[in-house]
């Protein structure tokens, strides 16, 4: 038996997964059975792929590439809208069901939880056996799919839980590593993006075993040191950090975003932080909330990782104020740097319902609570689908300019 005992559960194909129970129950199509994406518009067929089934992926359809260009690898291609407002409701189901076998859980995203499950081998004597119980619990009674990770730290329970999907359980104890870990690609390493894996092969490495063997000052010659031995660590499975248990209303409210390919135009992260304004304030709204702060965090390909904040001169649970003052924040601390994860906090959470009067009234400012209090209603009857902000069809229209002036200058290279 291990000292340490951690569980990675992931939610296979989370939005598509989600978006299918939501479908079957309204006698729709099962999602998860046919190629099909969540985001976009269907009729205009435009937007951004969001997520995309495991039969999707076999058209070569990948999250995050324009809705039109999916539609000509895959014509039958089924759309469904987002609906933020299900996706949280089934997100507190599946970790309501992991809370009840451990004290400590981590929320790593909306679809991913770290249980710390070490010393409870008095209740659950058979970690196995335990991973398969509540991978199937969440199936019977939820109905989706979960993959379980289980090691001794973090890192390798989170690779577990990649290896086949769905629905699966799967071990990475130490002693495995190097027959389960070390002969996949170098980019299936956590957190080697892209481009880390290009500066690899440079190098001739290919595979996690070629750099779990490479020593630190030839890493160096492409990394910073940091991101040398982050990357030496990170393939030999050497990882201590804690499972950290903090209640909702301790941290605030989060969305972290982790993207496939690099940040680099300031309209692609402004759109990331509009769709989790829209998501983090949606949640504490509905806690009877308000934040006296907010905060954007955004991590470089050398992983180190830079927050801004700002507070508030009164609380707010106002979508379109909390969204500006991320833009702001964003656009004082970004410094042009390729980004691989962008994220947004809303914090020092108000619930006595106080708000100060201005003095000076602020009829815009009625007008979006307002539009808040609409949105949340409609979405939270017919989903996300059923109706779209001004200020995101704003967005969304810049982020498609900025993508075609892209193409543009990189033809004209």
């Amino acid at each position: 038996m291990v000292d340490r005992l951690i569980f990675h559960i992931d939610v296979n194909s989370a939005f598509v997964s989600w978006s299918a129970v939501e479908q079957l129950m309204n006698g729709g199509p099962d999602l998860r059975e046919v190629p099909s994406i969540v985001g976009g518009d269907p009729n205009s067929r435009t937007g951004i792929v969001a997520a995309k089934s495991i039969p999707a992926k076999k058209y070569g359809i990948v999250t995050g590439e324009p809705v039109s260009l999916a539609l000509r690898k895959c014509p039958n291609l089924v759309i469904a809208h987002s609906n933020f407002d299900w996706y949280v409701r089934c997100s507190r189901a599946f970790k309501s069901i992991c809370q009840e076998y451990t004290p400590t859980m981590q929320s790593f995203s909306i679809d991913e939880v770290f249980l710390d499950m070490s010393g409870m081998h008095l209740i659950y004597p058979d970690p196995i056996a335990t991973a398969y119980e509540i991978k199937d619990r969440i199936y019977n009674e939820l109905g989706f799919t979960v993959n379980v990770g289980v090691s001794s730290n973090k890192l390798l329970a989170k690779m577990a839980s990649d290896f086949e999907k769905p629905n699966k359980v799967h071990t990475l104890f130490p002693e495995e590593i190097p027959a389960k870990m070390w002969p996949l690609p170098v980019g299936d390493l956590f957190t080697c993006g892209k481009s880390s894996a290009v500066k690899l092969k440079s190098l001739n490495i290919t595979t996690i075993g070629q750099l779990a063997n490479t020593p630190l000052e030839q890493l160096a010659l492409i990394f910073s040191e940091r991101g040398a031995m982050h990357f030496h660590n990170y393939a030999n499975g050497i990882d201590d950090s804690p499972v950290v248990d903090e209640p909702e209303d301790a941290k605030g409210y989060s969305a972290e975003t982790t993207v496939e390919d690099d940040l680099v135009e300031l309209e692609e992260i402004n759109k990331i932080l509009l769709a989790q304004a829209d998501i983090v304030s949606a949640r504490m709204r509905a806690d009877g909330g308000k934040c006296g702060c907010v905060s954007v965090t955004f991590r470089n390909l050398d992983f180190v990782n830079k927050s801004h904040q700002k507070k508030l001169s009164e609380p707010t649970d106002v979508t379109d104020i909390i969204y500006k003052t991320a833009r702001q924040l964003i656009k004082e601390s970004w410094q042009g740097q390729p980004l691989r994860l962008v994220g947004l906090a809303l914090t020092d959470i108000d619930r006595d319902g106080f708000e100060q009067i201005s003095l000076f009234e602020d009829d815009g400012k009625e007008k979006r609570k307002a539009l808040d209090s609409t949105l949340d209603s409609i979405r939270g009857r017919f989903g996300n689908g059923a109706v779209q902000r001004a200020s995101t069809m704003d967005t969304s229209s810049r982020v498609n300019r900025m993508h075609r002036a892209k193409q543009e200058q990189n033809r004209n290279k």
